[in-house]
């Protein structure tokens, strides 16, 4: 671990293995803002006019990975991130630990773990309800992509029409400004994926419930690769979804969420995901998607 300046801003937290190297904003957000191989491309997207800026009322985007709490809802989720966080250290774990939000009452937390010696981190999202009343709310985890890549969300298991096999499995919520004939869309038998476009014009997104636990983001020779718990137990926001893509000409989003908590005041909710990175090369195909990704997993 080591303090630098990174794209303007002149305090981030890098952590660093053999391979691979993420940075953590401190003036702003916290904001994953980078996470790559060493040497090579950032998965995340750093949007143009917005690095290195800090204070202000208005929340922007930044890019990167971030916290935020669902459902959405304009003033509330998208509570202005802007001054200095605090972190800490202890040899293996950074901890950062934002402002309290004075409008809703939330403490944000988030830690991060890399493996010393594998491609792989785990990064824990907490919210610690500081309100005097009960509030619900879910933990929304939310990676914006760097563009030109092609999000990878896997289908629930096909089997045949017959008996053990007469429900439901798997809810999918659409958005008003969703188009499910969208080039950017396929809509495959066990994966679903959907490509970033700059020159696209409009806005997609979906949520699905994804039992399997993962997802992924392919970018040039590399993969990015998200795991996340599911519990069967749990009731999801949106429609009951815990996974989300999003997409518009400037990013991709790769969003995953806890179900939803009833939070007495001091009480806190947890949802932690597992980052991957992988060179191999991921075809659009599903046989190769497959033949390919399963390994990785």
């Amino acid at each position: 671990m080591k303090v630098i300046a990174y794209a303007g801003w002149k305090n981030c937290v890098m952590l660093e293995n053999k391979e691979i190297e993420l940075v953590v904003t401190a003036d702003v957000g916290p904001r994953v803002i980078r996470f790559g191989f060493k040497g090579s491309r950032n998965f995340f997207r750093e949007m143009d006019g917005q690095t290195g800026r800090t204070g202000g009322d208005t929340w922007l985007i930044y890019g990167g990975h971030r916290l935020w709490h669902a459902p959405e809802q304009t003033g509330r989720t998208d509570y202005p991130d802007n001054e200095s966080v605090r972190h800490e250290w202890n040899g293996r774990t950074l901890k950062l630990v934002p402002p309290l939000e004075k409008t809703t009452g939330i403490q944000k937390e988030m830690e991060i773990t890399l493996d010393p010696d594998k491609n792989r981190v785990r990064v824990n999202h907490r919210l610690i309800n500081r309100n005097l009343w009960d509030i619900r709310l879910s933990v929304w985890a939310l990676s914006v992509m760097d563009r030109s890549g092609r999000a990878v969300v896997p289908q629930e298991p096909y089997f045949s029409h017959g008996p053990g096999h007469l429900l439901p499995i798997r809810p999918i919520a659409l958005w008003e400004y969703t188009k499910m004939g969208d080039p950017r869309w396929t809509w495959g038998s066990k994966y679903i994926q959907l490509r970033q476009d700059p020159e696209a014009k409009v806005s997609q997104k979906i949520g699905v419930l994804n039992r399997q636990g993962w997802a992924a983001y392919v970018l040039g020779g590399e993969v990015f690769i998200k795991k996340f718990p599911f519990r069967k137990d749990g009731e999801y926001p949106d429609y009951n979804t815990n996974t989300q893509i999003y997409t518009d000409a400037n990013i991709l989003e790769v969003e995953t969420l806890g179900p939803l908590t009833t939070l007495a005041p001091g009480e806190q909710a947890e949802h932690w995901e597992e980052w991957s990175l992988h060179k191999a090369d991921i075809p659009a195909d599903e046989a190769g998607i497959e033949r390919i990704v399963g390994p990785l997993l």
